[in-house]
């Protein structure tokens, strides 16, 4: 990895909690948006995050719910 990068880790739950989030947050336009570059990190990060989800299963809903209560439960 080159030493401007970083990475972060996060278990598949934390991803899809954190990717639902992220979607709903840019549907909704509700982010405090101060500067052009800002938007640009938040889709970055959530087409980061997109890739390693499943959005587009069937049972998606379900998916997310899972892992909401196994975040909630584990920290």
């Amino acid at each position: 990895m080159p030493d401007d990068e970083i990475c972060i880790r996060f278990s598949r739950a934390e991803a899809l909690v954190l990717f639902e989030w992220l979607a709903r947050v840019d549907d909704a336009k509700a982010a405090p948006i101060e500067h052009p570059a800002e938007q640009k990190v938040l889709w970055l990060l959530e087409g980061q995050l997109e890739k390693q989800v499943p959005v587009f299963a069937s049972n998606y809903k379900q998916l997310v719910e899972d892992a909401r209560t196994i975040v909630d439960e584990s920290h």
